[in-house]
């Protein structure tokens, strides 16, 4: 369906669900407590967690105008974000030298990684100005289970009763780009209730890497969410959420073409459906809570090439869940016993044309796993806390995962804090069972795979000070990263272990040397005055697969925001800086010394690297503005790239330019 169609028919449905009295809608009053840091329902207060912990709040999400959830994760330290081509291209993060297939993403708590690629990819996500994002860094499995090898992003969006009423907004701007999205959000006695639409548009930009290349290449992105809440008494409440995403990102080949210039009519579909239902039970006063859940995802994408379809596969999820928590205050000491069970299938297979040499088997693969928490807190002061799961699989052996955290605050100023954790990533469908098992470029599959495992490491300091006005923190991590899977394309370096595929094939390994990743991360907040805001993160990163640097992830990587809020509050203007140091990346594409001048400072790597490329380092400058011309009206604008940086994130996919985008938005 069009992007133009969905938008006027949701924000044609929103509007005549609106009382008779339209109501002004404040900021969003999101709880504090982070829920994303145990399986029970209750939430864990950030002071009083010893991992690593970032919290992106609907204030902020507002102020830089995030339209793609992706680009804001670049402000979290450890991240390092890279995506194919433009807005809608693939997405990918990677958190503190990891894969980008090692971190565990929850939309509302949903587990959204596309079960037959075992990632989630990110330039499918639209931001929703009124959402939080809660974020921990290092080993989370052993309350998730597999893919949350360094950490869980949980994009949460808010109830009715969190954020009321109805929000309109539309936008536009350069290189052909409209936006707009719709809310509403309402109470109705135990009824809790939100609907939402978003779209955002562009026509792209060139993105061929050799001379003569013309084609623009853009997307459509589209989304449609509901959540629902029901107080049926005062001890039981039902929920529910649904979200359906629509992207269609062209896309050109010349990276991977071996010449190719230009690729016309090349473009990729993903629609996602995602749904979860649920009740929680509170007894004793709120001490014994209990909540039974099912949620699942479908996801369905198709590759296409001139004038027919050239690839596609099918992915599904269903999990379910229970978890119970009792919590026991005794004096200055407060206990909370957790345990949870879950039981997940997923579901995956290869739709790709017969002539592609597609292995079309449908498969299935289920797990059950129990998890045993237990968090204990010393008043303000200090606190301990641990998890252990079992997990059980049909197809990879059985595993056993742990963390364990703890913090001491010292003074007023000083807080001190150490975590340590194993992590677990099961292989995918496509490293299990390859892709195609001829055509030009035959991709098979290895069914012996082992998961990957980690084991890891960190510890803390946070500062406040100055009346709470700042904050500064400092980590140091590390993690040693064991049965890597990588892809093998021939040539030295096989494993003993690893079958040979025919010649002219490539397949999947695992490793048999660990993978190091190790650094440390730095973050500050300053409130200057009563109007101006500074916020700043540095991560210096050292990602070493057997002594080489890995590859798209930068040693060195930063941001700032300064944000300043004239005329009583009622005008927003952000200055963002990121900045990504210089960083390795492989060369597919056949483009041999000397690289043309498409190519700005790339260069090739050299030594033990050799094949690989040198891209060049960055800095992106993003401003963003809004004025409140009354209480219901805001208007806003945004420049981004200003300085017309010339850069690559992924080698032969040139990246934005600068943009300038001005809309109005409109709250009830």
């Amino acid at each position: 369906m069009p992007a133009k169609y969905l938008l006027s028919a949701s924000i044609a449905a929103l509007v005549i669900g609106l009382p008779a009295a339209a109501f002004a809608a404040d900021e969003a009053a999101v709880s504090e407590l982070i829920v994303t840091a145990t399986r029970g329902t209750q939430g864990i207060d950030p002071d009083k967690i010893g991992g690593s912990l970032t919290v992106i709040t609907p204030r902020q999400m507002e102020a830089r105008q995030v339209r793609i959830v992706s680009d804001v994760l670049r402000d979290v330290p450890g991240f390092a974000v890279s995506r194919v081509g433009a807005i809608g291209g693939q997405t990918q993060i990677r958190v503190r030298g990891a894969e980008g297939n090692h971190v565990l993403t929850l939309i509302d708590g949903i587990e959204a990684a596309d079960p037959f690629f075992g990632e989630f990819d990110f330039g499918t996500l639209l931001g929703d100005d009124v959402a939080r994002i809660e974020i921990l860094r290092g080993a989370q499995s052993a309350l998730y289970g597999s893919d949350a090898i360094a950490g869980v992003i949980n994009y949460i969006t808010p109830t009715a009763q969190e954020a009321p009423g109805g929000r309109l907004r539309v936008e536009a701007g350069t290189e052909n780009t409209f936006g707009g999205a719709a809310r509403f959000a309402n109470v109705v006695g135990p009824l809790d209730y939100v609907v939402t639409a978003g779209v955002q548009r562009t026509g792209g930009y060139r993105t061929q890497t050799l001379p003569g290349g013309q084609r623009r290449v853009g997307s459509e992105l589209q989304s449609l969410s509901g959540k629902l809440g029901y107080q049926v008494t005062e001890a039981l409440k039902l929920r529910g959420v649904v979200r359906y995403t629509d992207t269609h990102a062209e896309t050109n080949n010349s990276s991977f073409g071996r010449g190719v210039v230009d690729s016309p009519r090349a473009y990729f579909d993903a629609k996602n459906l995602y749904y979860s239902a649920g009740a929680d039970l509170a007894l004793d006063g709120g001490a014994w809570t209990h909540s039974l859940s099912v949620q699942g995802v479908d996801a369905d994408r198709d590759s296409y090439g001139l004038t027919r379809r050239t690839g596609g596969d099918e992915g599904g999820r269903t999990k379910v869940s229970y978890a119970t928590t009792y919590q026991l205050a005794t004096g200055a000491l407060t206990h909370r016993f957790t345990g949870a069970a879950d039981y997940e299938k997923e579901t995956y297979q290869n739709t790709s044309p017969a002539s592609s040499g597609a292995d079309t088997t449908r498969r299935s693969i289920e797990d059950r796993g129990v998890v045993g928490q237990y968090d204990l807190e010393i008043g303000d002061n200090a606190g301990i806390g641990g998890a252990v799961r079992y997990d059980h699989n049909d197809f990879f052996e059985n595993a056993t995962t742990y963390k364990v955290q703890g913090f001491y605050r010292l003074n007023e100023m000083i807080r001190v804090r150490a975590a340590a954790g194993t992590g677990i990533k099961n292989p995918s469908q496509t490293e299990l069972f390859g892709f195609n098992a001829t055509g030009p470029f035959p991709f098979r599959g290895n069914p012996s795979l082992k998961p990957e495992k980690s084991r890891g490491y960190e510890g803390g300091v946070d500062l406040t000070f100055w009346g709470g006005r700042a904050a500064f923190g400092a980590t140091y991590f590390h993690a040693k990263l064991k049965n890597e899977i990588f892809s093998y394309f021939g040539g030295a370096g096989l494993p003993p272990a690893c079958p040979a595929p025919p010649v002219g094939t490539s397949t999947t390994c695992n490793r048999l040397f660990d993978s190091i990743q190790k650094g440390v991360e730095l973050f500050g907040n300053v409130k200057l005055f009563d109007q101006v805001a500074v916020s700043a993160t540095y991560t210096r990163l050292n990602a070493r697969e057997n002594g080489l640097e890995e590859i798209r992830r930068a040693p060195n990587i930063g941001s700032a925001h300064v944000t300043w809020t004239p005329l009583d509050g009622r005008a927003t203007i952000d200055l963002g800086v990121r900045y990504n140091g210089r960083q390795l990346d492989s060369n597919f594409s056949g483009i041999a010394m000397p690289f043309p001048a498409s190519l700005p400072n790339v260069k090739p790597a050299t030594g033990a690297n050799a094949g690989k490329v040198v891209l060049p380092s960055f800095t992106l400058v993003n401003l963003d503005a809004s004025f409140d011309v009354n209480e219901q009206v805001q208007v806003f604008g945004r420049i981004e790239n200003l300085t017309k940086e010339d850069y690559y994130e992924v080698f032969a996919f040139p990246t934005q330019p600068r943009t300038a985008t001005v809309g109005a938005r409109v709250k009830f």
